[in-house]
Formats: C-alpha cells, sequence, structure tokens
C-alpha cells in the first residue's frame, strides 16, 4: 500500500506527519510524506520556532513525486493540517493528480479545526475551506466531535443527533465514493463519565466503539486514529472492521503514555499496540 500523506511535521513530539507516518509504516505502508510546516515542537507548548510552507511549494514537491511515474501506484491520499487556504488548494490538486493516475484511490481528509476546550486554532478561512472544497473531494472524514459540530452546523451531543451530524456531512462528501466518517472522539448523553466513544458511519449503518477514558492530554492522537483507520478501511473494505483495529491500537498506545506520564503520545515505544493491540474492543452496531 502506498499513502501520500500531507500533513503537519515536528522535529520534537508526535503530530500531524510525525505522528501518522511511522504507524503507518509499522503496518507495511509505504508513506510518501509531505509536510505543510516544519515546527520544533507543536504548538501546545505555547512556543515554537519553524515555518509554514506555501502552496507554491507544495506543488513542487508532488511535481517531483509525479516525475518518478509512481502516481499510478498511489493508493491514497491522507490530510492533516493545512496551515492556510492556499496549501488547501494544492492539496486539492495533489488529489485530483492521484486520481487522474489511478481512479481508484481514495482521499481521507482529517478536517483538523480545533477541539473542546481549546475551540477553533487554525486559521481563518481553513472551516469554510474545509467544509466547502475539501470534504467535497473526500471519501473518507475523521472529525472530532467539536468539529463534526463546526463542520455541520449542528449539535451533536445525543447518539441520535450524531448520526444525523454524520449523514449530513456524508451528504456533501464525494458521490460515487464510500463517504465514510469516523467521529474520532465523542462524548453523548449515553456516554459513562468513565468511557469515550467513537462512532462511524458508512453506507446508511452507524457501529460504536467505547473504551475507557484515560487520564491523560496529549497531541496527535486523533492524527495516528486518522491514518489507522484509513490502512483498516483499505485493507479490511469494512468501517465496522477499520474502527475496531483502529480503536483498539489508539487505546493502546494511549494506555501505555498514560501510564508512562509522558506529555508525547508514544507511537514508538507502544508500537506493538499498532500491530497486535494487547486488548482488542469490538465495534457495535447503533
Amino acid at each position: 500500500m502506498n499513502i501520500l500523506s500531507i500533513q503537519s511535521w515536528v522535529a520534537y513530539g508526535h503530530v500531524g506527519n510525525a505522528a501518522a507516518v511511522f504507524p503507518l509504516q509499522r503496518l507495511g505502508a509505504e508513506v510518501w510524506a509531505v509536510n505543510t510546516v516544519q515546527f520544533s515542537n507543536h504548538p501546545g507548548y505555547g512556543a515554537w520556532t519553524g515555518q509554514l510552507f506555501t502552496g507554491a511549494q507544495l506543488a513542487a514537491l508532488i511535481d517531483g513525486i509525479a516525475a518518478r511515474g509512481v502516481l499510478p501506484r498511489c493508493d491514497a491520499v491522507l490530510t492533516g493540517y493545512m496551515g492556510d487556504a492556499g496549501i488547501g488548494a494544492a492539496i486539492l490538486d495533489a488529489v485530483s493528480r492521484v486520481r487522474r493516475a489511478n481512479p481508484g484511490a481514495v482521499y481521507c481528509c482529517d478536517p483538523v479545526i480545533g477541539d473542546e476546550g481549546t475551540g477553533v486554532y487554525v486559521r481563518p478561512g481553513i472551516p469554510e475551506f474545509l467544509r466547502d472544497h475539501a470534504l467535497p473531494a473526500a471519501d473518507l472524514a475523521t472529525p472530532n466531535l467539536f468539529e463534526l459540530e463546526q463542520l455541520t452546523g449542528q449539535g451533536a451531543r445525543t447518539l441520535a443527533a450524531a448520526k444525523q451530524a454524520i449523514g449530513r456531512l456524508q451528504a456533501g462528501m464525494r458521490a460515487g465514493g464510500p463517504r465514510s466518517v469516523l467521529v474520532t472522539s465523542l462524548r453523548t448523553d449515553a456516554t459513562p463519565a468513565d468511557a469515550i466513544d467513537m462512532l462511524a458511519g458508512e453506507g446508511g449503518s452507524f457501529h460504536l466503539l467505547r473504551t475507557k477514558l484515560l487520564a491523560l492530554s496529549v497531541n496527535g492522537a486523533g492524527d495516528v486514529l486518522a491514518a489507522l483507520y484509513l490502512f483498516h478501511r483499505l485493507t479490511t473494505g469494512s468501517a465496522a472492521a477499520a474502527l475496531s483495529a483502529a480503536g483498539s491500537s489508539i487505546h493502546g498506545v494511549l494506555r501505555h503514555t498514560a501510564a508512562a506520564g509522558a506529555r508525547e503520545i508514544l507511537t514508538v515505544a507502544a508500537q506493538d499496540e499498532v500491530v497486535q493491540p494487547s486488548v482488542r474492543f469490538e465495534a457495535v452496531e447503533v
């Protein structure tokens, strides 16, 4: 499997490509990583150094990859944090080029906008770009609860409302694709206080995965989960199977991270959880 992953990069820690690439490689995928930013660390620390790349710089990298004649072998494009709308336009051009070379390739959009507590943390115009341009080109989408509500303009704090919001998001995604949506962190009125839910919707069916809520606060878990969901959806052809595999793996990685008291997600130290989770959670239809 060959995946073109266009995301942010940090030298220290694990977010964006620095979170997604190694787990995908550990599962056996070849990852062609293109970075939208290069920072010393993620901005959650309050200070960082580095630079944003431009759409022109990203397009030049895609030109170089295409010149190798490999785009027909690209199975999927994965995108996360975009930086600015210029990057977004270059990303969609890359998706179009991959699809022209390989009509069977899929696009997984992790619509990074913000999160509970922090609110919107991307630049002005990015939420609208994701809603109006990126998601209409996407086959898979992996918003968190906050992003789902931002993108659909409706609440999703009950299971019924979350399913309705997923349906609304799916309606705007690429026609002819699976329109597979994974809500990566969901708390509804039915979620126990000591648990966290994930909800996947595809083809009119919905599956819920519930795991224990862990006492930790780290960045990058959503980036890893999006990558794992894409990989397992491609290999199994099933949203339910992909949710079970990806959700079990991320829970195992986060459990190791919490036990170590680490500030960064332990994608390397807990890499065995990616390949064979020590605890398997099964998604149930809801």
